[in-house]
């Protein structure tokens, strides 16, 4: 009888080690490490995926046949873009977000709108009972959904057999266990040993699985980092819990772009498409404002406006505070630098806050002219017109530089009526300016920016 197998692992990054130690080297988190075992005494023999073993021979690259995967499209066309066209065949995903963000509701609700499709939704945390009240307040219904609450790998794979789903639902990793691990459910080994099963069963019967994953304190996937490389697709959901905006971003896609996005609004009876985000990332004021300014980002191939929002104040109590929300603060510190030098704009002795409207978190450098914009606005106490938006990204000499896509940001400003779009001079060559809907302005640097906005 073979002796049973054990190891310490790290509970917060999956880091393994043969005995105890009180740091981890791979996160520097303190007494995280727990003993698990990894392989029993006895070997069952329970039924599980784990016996299918993968058949032939290899191939030379110039003998496979590549064909385009075959996609079950959805009603919802936010998760088909950022599924990179739809849910893949044998496709493994995992969505993970915050608790309470919605990641159950969005999963039941497609579960419910794949029309013909069998779908098999396994839960290991809510009763029948819990999951179908949360069905009844949604306006999708759907008589090919089947809900199974169950924690044990092999009595699931037992239920598929003779159930034979399309799609299947897993709510949520952390809650299965495997008969081949001995501890217990969430730890790392049996969040690990229960991806590799549903792995190898997507694979081998073409079914496509979601999973539902938590995430820590500091908002990674709960569970070894190795999960994230064992999946095809990773789904983040997030928001704010106390908005009712909800964004589904692509962290990982085998077979899409992996800078994707899906915006979703919380509703008593589901989750709702948000089919121009643009509309409601700008807010609507009776009164203009100094300090706010409509920027152009890209996410994926889907262009945006954004609401810029900044506040320029004489710092009256010590060293002036620099604070951004959705924005990175060191981008901020870097344009506040290039006013003073490049401008001449007094701001080291300013508190400056800057938000960007509608809890995006902005990595575009197409934005920063519409970020200078505001902080000019906000310090000079002059507004600009709400018809006015701004694309191009803003050198450490005061340049105006030219980004990508400019064809979709100024589609996209066509499409909400602005009248006027600053962009770079050098992006100008590509846009026939007499055939575009509004009035399209190059700037090559700020100081003919200034002149132009508040001449």
């Amino acid at each position: 009888m073979a002796k049973a197998k054990t190891a310490y692992f790290c509970q917060e990054c999956g880091y393994n080690s043969p005995k105890w130690i009180g740091r981890c080297p791979s996160c520097s988190e303190w007494n995280t490490f727990v003993q698990e075992v990894i392989e029993k005494e006895d070997k069952l023999t329970s039924v599980s995926w784990k016996s299918i073993s993968f058949g032939g021979r290899p191939k030379a690259i110039a003998e496979i046949i590549y064909e385009n995967e075959p996609r079950i499209i959805t009603v919802d066309q936010e998760l088909n873009r950022v599924l990179g066209g739809g849910i893949v065949q044998g496709s493994l995903v995992l969505i993970g977000g915050e608790p309470g963000i919605g990641k159950s509701t969005l999963m039941l609700q497609i579960a419910l709108t794949l029309g013909q499709k069998r779908v098999l939704y396994v839960s290991g945390e809510e009763s029948e009972q819990q999951i179908k009240m949360r069905a009844e307040r949604m306006t999708s219904k759907s008589d090919h959904c089947y809900i199974l609450t169950e924690t044990q790998t092999a009595s699931i794979f037992k239920q598929i057999e003779e159930f034979k789903p399309d799609v299947l639902v897993v709510d949520s990793i952390q809650t299965m266990q495997s008969a081949y691990i001995e501890s217990g459910a969430g730890s790392v080994s049996q969040v690990r040993e229960c991806t590799a099963e549903f792995m190898k069963f997507a694979k081998e019967t073409g079914i496509p699985v979601f999973l539902i994953g938590h995430i820590t304190k500091e908002g990674s996937l709960a569970g070894p980092k190795v999960l994230e490389h064992m999946v095809d697709t990773v789904l983040q959901f997030e928001g704010d819990r106390h908005t009712t905006y909800r964004i589904l971003r692509t962290m990982k896609n085998r077979f899409g772009s992996t800078s994707e996005l899906g915006i979703y609004e919380m509703n008593s009876d589901g989750l709702r498409q948000v089919s121009n985000p643009s509309e409601i990332l700008i807010s609507q004021r009776d009164e203009p404002v100094s300090g706010i300014t409509i920027g152009s980002m890209m996410e994926g191939n889907r262009p945006l406006l954004i609401e810029i929002q900044s506040l320029v104040s004489v710092a009256n109590y010590g060293t002036p505070q620099r604070s951004s929300t959705g924005f990175d603060a060191k981008r901020l510190q870097m344009l506040l630098a290039v006013l003073e030098k490049r401008g001449g704009f007094r701001l080291g002795m300013q508190d400056v806050f800057l938000n960007v409207a509608g809890g995006l978190k902005v990595e575009d450098p197409a934005i920063d002219l519409a970020v200078v914009a505001s902080l000019v606005s906000s310090y000079e106490d002059r507004f600009l017109p709400s018809s006015v938006c701004f694309a191009a990204e803003v050198g450490l000499g005061g340049e105006v530089r030219a980004v990508s896509r400019i064809e979709s940001r100024v589609s996209e400003a066509e499409k909400l009526g602005f009248e006027k779009m600053y962009i770079s001079k050098y992006n100008s060559k590509g846009i026939d300016l007499k055939r575009a809907k509004i009035e399209i302005v190059p700037v090559a640097h700020l100081d003919q920016l200034f002149m132009e906005i508040f001449r």
